[in-house]
């Protein structure tokens, strides 16, 4: 949500620190003190902009009232502010409107900006009621025309939380005349709960906005922490967010509704103003659709093209001016290329004589795929990546899509894929497609998201439009069923010869999965229908052709997928022998995907055993973190097995829950304190609390006071601790750290480091993948080097560096410098030099330490210790040849 349509602020902007109102508070009726200034403007009319605190009910309203100069009366227009922002975020809007001939009122609501009173989400027995009591006093005002006593000839425009409140306020107040809501919800338990899924990114960002939860009604918060807590949306929690939903009043909506809803938006998704155009319309309101080019995630919010439509709605309805075109029944902004000029992204306008809704004429496009099964990691972690909620802007994500850039993540064996053949001429899809599947499920109930994309000749280039899902709980899954998916609406183009490709993915950063481990098995039951809106027709486009691609060739490179084929093979049984055993790996093997003789990983074999960190090492390309997702259950080998105490390790093995991971940190609520998130975490894994061994873990991360404190107040270290204290509950028998130290300073490391060693010294086991050499070698008691997916040396880490030709001679009190040189001048002796403990002497080829002690007798040395000194670094060059 930001600036435009009109005026749009989003859940993203930082919320303004309350401040105690200066000025005096004035009751509805009564006289008060007026800031009063003459706005300029390139129009002849200038505007009156007065400021006043309003009181209801004991709660503040800061208000600014905008009226042109001249005398007469004139339709009124309330603005409403986006979640975060204020009465401030209008200003502008608010000054063009009436330059334009219209008294416009703005106002900061409850809970934000210098307004006081808790956050109720458009509450309507609060926020709506505001309105309400706003518009009474429109009707006392004698620049606001009336179309009866109390009745002011007003409408209502605002974007996201604002044209939530415009929706709702026409069903609550039928003096409203015309609304113009942008960007906004129909149902908000549809939004933050689509498919029964919570939509958990978004709503903490809803709450963090806000401020948390103290700045919330009560009943709010609880909602909020209940369900974040489980995971799963209740119907209470359901309940309380539809009653502040427009879609509860409905049937009671019937004035002029312009609705303008964005396309690049995963948290307001275009089936929120399908849903308000069809209720909306029934009720014999005139009602047009604006499909926008961005949304919440970012994209061109066309500002000036929707103000001034949103003029022209009003003139229409307000003013009652029949000549003023309102523009089409159905528009869609249509994005690809850039203007070589200034980089901005290309549009054309594509428009019908009427709404033609989200499942128009569709076309049916075979799928080929089999029965496939897809694993639910424990944790549902890592996450698969769509959208990414708070990278808004221009070059949000969105965005990027329309312009033919791929840059969502699958990780293999965590989804299945349905292709089509390639196509035989351009397909546009405008609106949702449907797809019927059969899914089962190792526990009751299942969580899939279902993506349509874009897939070019070869597979090179693969586009998830506008990077929506759709996420579907499947409940009664154990015993299998037929699920409907109903895909996100949007407007794409196919070029003829590329693919659709219909995915199913266990998991999604932005939302709620199972954290108990499943395996899913996923099958189609038809095709997928796509809706093709023929009567929608696009303008000619500005751009030549070939400039609609330029972006792609630049880039091809933007995210690289992770694409691999799955081998289905049966586990074979645990090998009792091996039970005690955390890690054995035998003759592993994992192929580039189509290549037939290329190899991440090829005759990998060695073993951990219990109470050893262990480093992996290797340099980029080494095949380190192929290894580590095949260990994870991530990916099936081609080759060779993983056993972990015994049990062969595959997609959703039972056995990985003994195995605890910290690979790409974890999605904290921010406003939680680090207890409460541990805690939380814990409890959706359905498992007895008494196996958290949550006091273990925290004293082993050793968090501290921090604890009790907002997870939004940690450092990049703390975060660090407890990401890898949350990978330690239930304090797993074996524990794998990727890159635990990334972005840590030299005393976090330090910390970090002794983490892994307490933890361990219990008589677990620690894989540790780090590229910081000194590091691991004050950490780590064993090493595996792997080389070019090879391993080149596996062993004691006293053992791998320890085998050069430096020795550390200690020594019972310093050495003087004329001692270092005779010893430097010495047979077999390359060079010596002191250091605080004693010397530090290198030997020629031939040298010896038995021959080297016997000279430093002879010359009075005191020696009290002679061993091998050289430094990882050291022995890791020497080993992988100096290619790191």
């Amino acid at each position: 949500m930001r600036k435009g349509v009109p005026a749009l602020r989003g859940l993203l902007k930082r919320p303004r620190r309350l401040i105690a109102a200066a000025a005096a508070v004035v009751v509805l009726a009564g006289a008060g003190t007026w800031a009063t200034a003459a706005v300029g403007s390139e129009d002849t009319r200038s505007v009156r902009v007065s400021d006043r605190i309003m009181t209801f009910d004991g709660v503040r309203l800061d208000t600014s009232f905008f009226a042109p100069a001249d005398a007469g009366r004139h339709p009124a227009v309330l603005l409403g502010h986006g979640f975060g922002g204020s009465k401030d975020d209008m200003r502008t809007q608010a000054e063009d409107l009436a330059r334009h001939g219209y008294a416009v009122l703005t106002w900061s609501a409850r809970g934000f900006g210098r307004s006081s009173g808790k956050i109720g989400l458009n509450d309507p027995k609060a926020e709506v009621a505001d309105v309400s009591r706003l518009v009474d006093w429109l009707a006392e005002q004698p620049q606001v025309r009336l179309d009866r006593p109390g009745d002011p000839r007003v409408g209502m425009a605002g974007g996201s939380y604002g044209g939530a409140i415009a929706l709702l306020a026409a069903g609550h107040d039928d003096r409203v005349d015309a609304i113009a809501p942008a960007i906004t919800y129909w149902n908000l338990a549809d939004a933050l709960f689509p498919g029964g899924v919570f939509k958990k990114l978004w709503t903490g960002m809803f709450f963090n906005t806000g401020g948390g939860c103290a700045r919330f009604e009560p009943a709010l918060c609880r909602m909020y922490d209940r369900v974040a807590e489980s995971g799963t949306p209740d119907a209470a929690a359901r309940a309380l967010l539809e009653e502040r939903s427009p879609s509860a009043v409905g049937d009671r909506i019937r004035v002029p509704t312009l609705l303008m809803q964005g396309q690049t938006d995963s948290l307001f998704t275009l089936d929120q103003s399908d849903a308000a155009a069809k209720a909306i319309r029934a009720n014999g309101a005139p009602v047009d659709v604006d499909w926008i080019a961005g949304g919440h995630d970012g994209g061109d919010m066309e500002t000036g093209r929707v103000r001034a439509r949103v003029a022209s709605w009003f003139d229409r309805y307000l003013k009652g001016d029949e000549g003023t075109a309102t523009g089409p029944a159905f528009r869609i902004t249509r994005t690809g290329g850039v203007d070589s000029t200034d980089g901005t992204a290309q549009h054309r306008g594509a428009t019908a004589p009427a709404y033609p809704g989200l499942h128009d004429h569709p076309r049916t496009v075979a799928l080929s795929g089999g029965i496939q099964r897809v694993a639910n990691p424990a944790g549902a972690s890592p996450p698969g990546v769509s959208a990414l909620p708070g990278l808004g802007g221009s070059g949000g994500l969105g965005q990027l899509s329309a312009l033919g850039v791929g840059v969502s993540l699958d990780f293999p064996g965590q989804y299945a894929r349905f292709d089509s053949a390639p196509l035989t001429r351009d397909l546009r899809i405008t609106g949702a497609p449907t797809a019927t599947v059969h899914v089962t499920s190792t526990r009751d109930d299942a969580v899939l998201f279902g993506k349509v994309y874009d897939v070019g000749p070869g597979g090179t280039r693969q586009v998830l439009p506008s990077q929506l899902v759709a996420p579907v709980r499947v409940t009664g899954a154990k015993a299998g069923r037929d699920v409907t998916l109903t895909l996100p609406a949007i407007d794409h183009e196919v070029q003829r010869g590329h693919r659709l490709r219909l995915v199913l993915a266990s998991t999604d950063l932005g939302y709620a999965s199972p954290a108990a481990p499943a395996t899913y098995t996923v099958s189609l039951k038809g095709d997928l229908a796509v809706p093709t809106a023929p009567a929608v027709s696009t303008a000619a486009a500005p751009l030549p052709s070939w400039v609609w691609w330029l972006p792609a060739a630049g880039a091809a490179a933007a995210l690289a997928l992770l694409l691999t084929t799955r081998r289905r093979t049966a586990a074979p049984g645990p090998d009792p022998e091996l039970t005690e055993v955390p890690l054995v790996i035998t003759g592993l093997a994992k192929r580039y995907a189509k290549s037939a003789d290329r190899y991440a990983v090829r005759d990998l074999s060695f073993r951990v055993e219990k109470g050893q960190v262990l480093g992996l090492l290797g340099p980029n390309g080494a095949g380190k973190t192929t290894t580590l997702r095949m260990l994870m259950g991530l990916i099936t080998p081609d080759d060779g097995e993983i056993r972990v105490f015994g049990h062969a390790v595959r997609p959703g093995a039972s056995v990985l829950s003994r195995v605890g991971a910290f690979v790409e940190g974890a999605g904290f609520l921010p406003h939680l304190s680090g207890r409460e998130n541990l805690e939380l975490y814990w409890r959706a894994t359905g498992r007895p609390a008494e196996d958290a061994h949550l006091e273990e873990a925290l004293e082993i991360a050793g968090l501290g006071d921090a604890l009790a404190r907002a997870v939004r107040t940690y450092s990049q270290g703390m975060r660090q601790r407890l990401a890898i204290a949350q990978a330690m509950l239930g304090l797993p028998d074996l524990l794998i750290l990727d890159e635990p130290t990334n972005g840590l300073d030299p005393p976090q490391i330090r910390e970090m480091r002794e983490v892994m060693i307490r933890y361990a010294a219990g008589g677990r086991t620690v894989i540790v993948s780090s590229h910081l050499l000194a590091e691991v070698e004050q950490s780590c008691t064993h090493l595996v080097v792997m080389d070019r997916g090879r391993l080149v040396q596996a062993g004691p880490v006293r053992e791998i560096v320890g085998s050069g030709d430096t020795l550390l001679v200690g020594t019972a009190a310093p050495v003087e410098e004329p001692v270092a040189e005779k010893v430097a001048a010495l047979p077999g002796v390359a060079s010596a030099v002191r250091t605080d403990d004693g010397l530090l002497v290198r030997l020629e080829p031939g040298g010896t330490a038995e021959r080297l002690v016997v000279e430093l007798v002879r010359l009075e040395v005191p020696v009290a210790s002679v061993g091998p000194h050289r430094r990882l670094e050291d022995a890791f060059l020497t080993l992988i040849g100096g290619t790191a």
